[in-house]
């Protein structure tokens, strides 16, 4: 019997961390496990870093789970067959929702006899949260973006409070205590998937009973199509070559993300997430990543060469016009090709905003 763990949560959550880290100490535990990436486009970023650490990865491009749910089924089954896997996580485009009647129920209903479906599991990043919750207290109407993610929250079997690491322990303990209590069907668990404490927290939720599995949605498709094209998603890829001697892999990376990030800022636009990676001739490769206006960004991995040239991939999603993010970027890679002595070849801008959300199957709660 198989056992698929499927997660949710807004973008820059820390869903493919998690993803990550779990799948790595259930292998530990003896199991098989495969992952699945998810996206509205294609050329993912985390796709090549999941390769690097683990064997059996999938990915469902060009929609949600809830869209292309034919194409979820379909890579369960090849892992399974490819690779004798007995559990599968899957992380859910960060702007997804809906997923109990969309995804969770039509896997049991037409595929229980052949695998559990653990406790849906939304990952929420503290900060976003605090973000959120800080324009709810100024009395500020409820955005499409809020909307989205309190849904997300709303139809959770689990929420996890990833990075925990970066509030304070008193925060961190007064949010879990307010999720509880504004959540009681959900089981709340905190951890960091970048350090792993208190992961197996998270594992023993996994394998206890769903919690709200009667949930029913109240969604308005119409605001969360709304929500989704406030952002506009990029995957564009680039040759790079040296100037010089040769480049660092993740200084380029680094400044791309950095002029992204300022941007941002300015702009007052919502940084979904952002993430590059930079691949060698010699298969080694850096990963960065943002998911904060004005913040720094995170070194995930460095090349350890200098190299003379490389393959650029870029996954960002920030809340404004595709045109215009199509022009932070080229700018952004103009200032990092100056500043590291490089020349970079890019396809065509691909920024666009995704389409209006319809699911194969929306399945009501046993019993309604």
């Amino acid at each position: 019997m198989i056992t698929f763990i499927p997660l949710t949560g807004f973008l820059g959550a820390g869903k493919t961390t998690t993803m990550t880290a779990t799948a790595l100490a259930l292998q530990e535990q003896g199991r098989e496990v495969a992952v699945i990436t998810n996206d509205q486009g294609v050329e993912l970023v985390d796709t090549k870093l999941m390769r690097s650490k683990l064997h059996s990865v999938a990915e469902v491009t060009g929609g949600c789970f809830c869209c292309k749910f034919e194409d979820l089924v379909e890579a369960v089954v090849a892992l399974v067959a490819s690779d004798g896997v007995d559990t599968v996580i899957a992380e859910a485009v960060g702007s997804c929702t809906d997923l109990q009647a969309t995804v969770v129920r039509p896997l049991r209903r037409y595929y229980g006899e052949r695998m559990v479906v653990a406790p849906l599991t939304t990952v929420v990043d503290p900060l976003r949260h605090l973000a959120f919750e800080r324009a709810s207290r100024r009395g500020e109407p409820e955005s499409d973006l809020s909307y989205l993610f309190r849904q997300q929250l709303t139809e959770a079997d689990v929420i996890a409070v990833n990075k925990l690491d970066t509030v304070t322990a008193e925060r961190a303990s007064a949010l879990l205590d307010q999720l509880r209590t504004q959540y009681p069907n959900a089981s709340v668990v905190g951890y960091s998937a970048g350090t792993g404490a208190h992961l197996d927290c998270l594992l023993r939720a996994w394998a206890a009973p769903a919690t709200n599995e009667a949930v029913r949605l109240d969604i308005d498709y119409d605001r969360y199509a709304a929500a989704e094209a406030q952002l506009a998603w990029m995957n564009q890829e680039l040759g790079l070559g040296s100037t010089g001697t040769g480049f660092d892999a993740a200084a380029w990376a680094h400044t791309v993300l950095q002029e992204l990030s300022d941007w941002a800022a300015r702009q007052g636009a919502v940084i979904g997430h952002a993430k590059l990676t930079v691949e060698l001739p010699d298969g080694d490769f850096a990963k960065l990543s943002l998911t904060q206006a004005g913040a720094d960004p995170t070194l995930d991995r460095s090349a350890g060469t200098a190299a003379t040239a490389g393959r650029a991939v870029i996954n960002a999603r920030i809340a404004c016009e595709p045109d215009a993010l199509d022009r932070a970027v080229t700018n952004a890679v103009a200032a990092a090709d100056r500043a590291q002595s490089v020349t970079s070849s890019a396809t065509s801008p691909v920024s666009f905003k995704p389409s209006y959300p319809r699911p194969v199957h929306r399945l009501a709660p046993a019993g309604a």
